[in-house]
């Protein structure tokens, strides 16, 4: 059987052809369709914390013993020297800050 004989030349500019088209196509469908807009991220506000200072003595093992108002700390200092001198285990003076609720 004989076949038939295929004429590379108008093959290849058909398949041209059939390209340049797809090119166009794709083209004008890039330019249609729009990029829908971004929506703006909401940043979290940061809420307002407010701190009070207070002295407080600790114990060695990080118990907390007692507290006292941010002037008082002559009276921290006693009460730490007193304890660690009846206890016979050291006791010592920290800032301690406290979230104001309101």
């Amino acid at each position: 059987m004989a076949r038939k004989i295929l004429n590379r030349r108008e093959l290849r500019e058909a398949g041209d052809a059939a390209e340049r088209l797809e090119g166009e196509e794709k083209t004008a469908k890039k330019v249609a369709p729009k990029k829908p807009a971004k929506r703006k991220s909401r940043a979290k506000v940061a809420k307002e914390v407010r701190l009070k200072a207070f002295w407080g003595v600790f114990s060695q093992s990080l118990n907390q013993v007692s507290q006292f108002e941010y002037g008082e700390r002559e009276l921290a200092d006693k009460k730490a020297s007193e304890l660690s001198e009846s206890k016979k285990s050291p006791h010592f003076v920290q800032l301690v800050k406290k979230v104001i609720e309101e």
